[in-house]
């Protein structure tokens, strides 16, 4: 079965603050759905036209397991913290097999 990832690059960071009440609550919401953290990318170095802004990948044992994460209540109230602090692309993919 093939994994499922997050990926979430932040354009602009408009609240530090709303990010790290975001991450106080995502981090667990993320594990207790069967997520792991494979970076929080701090350092980045972007090409093309890429974003030299925070990069955050977390791998799913599968898509199903990412996409549902996603909807979960707890990364829900995740996101109402987040609200208007940043502006993202944030993606669900599936991994290959």
């Amino acid at each position: 079965m093939a994994k499922g990832y997050w990926v979430s690059v932040y354009r602009t960071i408009a609240d530090p603050e709303k990010v790290a009440a975001y991450d106080k609550l995502a981090g667990p919401a993320v594990k207790a759905a069967g997520g792991r953290l494979l970076s929080l990318g701090s350092r980045v170095v972007a090409h093309d036209a890429g974003i030299a802004e925070r990069t955050v990948l977390i791998e799913f044992d599968s898509f199903e397991q990412a996409v549902a994460a996603r909807e979960s209540a707890a990364y829900q109230e995740a996101l109402a913290v987040l609200a208007d602090g940043v502006e993202r692309d944030f993606r669900i993919i599936e991994g290959l097999d």
